[in-house]
């Protein structure tokens, strides 16, 4: 017992066993908590630190390798959606809305108002299927061919000209790597679609009415 006017108890600090115990009151009441541990929002599956070089070289080569087309696009007042559209409809003639919609993984309301302004401009013709005349297929015009054509001589020029500068025969490793970046569940799916889209150059244009 300390008497009325002595000073004030000194600070005691908690011995291991006190500490080790309030350490783990405080991690029970988080893992009773729906937060998610600071150590679990951090990790990352198969690896201790993030790809840092492959992901910032990602975001760039997808930057300029974009930023070619963009230049063009602005010209005629369309951006990157109105690119995706016609290249997709270019490579895939007859494509419907749905499987375009799939394609793109936007929504409809945002691809009806691309693919109107490419319609009402000309690049991009609507028909009626053969069989369900409810169906829209598209088909790119010649004028759409034509800026297709432009918009990939582009970026065909910067991916050779990065082939070039790469060590020989990697041009596979490239595309196997890209093919990995693709969600497994559509990467079959996808690299079909790819390979179709160069099967019958034909087929590209709009059907004689």
């Amino acid at each position: 017992m300390h008497g009325r006017g002595a000073g004030p108890l000194p600070r005691r600090e908690p011995c291991a066993g006190e500490a080790y115990q309030a350490s783990a009151t405080a991690v029970t009441t988080r893992e009773d908590s729906n937060e998610p541990a600071m150590e679990d929002k951090v990790q990352i599956k198969g690896s201790t630190e993030p790809a840092w070089e492959l992901i910032e070289l990602l975001f760039f080569a997808y930057r300029d390798f974009v930023g070619d087309p963009d230049e063009v696009l602005a010209r005629f007042g369309f951006g990157r959606a109105h690119h995706r559209v016609l290249h997709f409809v270019f490579r895939n003639p007859g494509l419907k809305v749905a499987e375009l919609l799939r394609v793109l993984r936007i929504t409809k309301q945002s691809l009806g108002r691309v693919l109107k302004a490419l319609v009402d401009d000309g690049y991009i013709e609507q028909r009626e299927g053969k069989d369900d005349r409810r169906q829209r297929l598209l088909y790119a015009t010649a004028k759409g061919e034509a800026l297709v054509l432009r918009l990939a001589g582009l970026q065909t020029e910067r991916i050779n000209n990065a082939l070039a500068a790469a060590p020989a025969q990697c041009r596979d490793a490239v595309a196997a790597f890209l093919r990995g970046m693709i969600d497994h569940d559509a990467r079959d799916r996808i690299v079909a679609m790819i390979l179709k889209g160069g099967a019958d150059a034909e087929r590209r244009r709009v059907p004689d009415r």
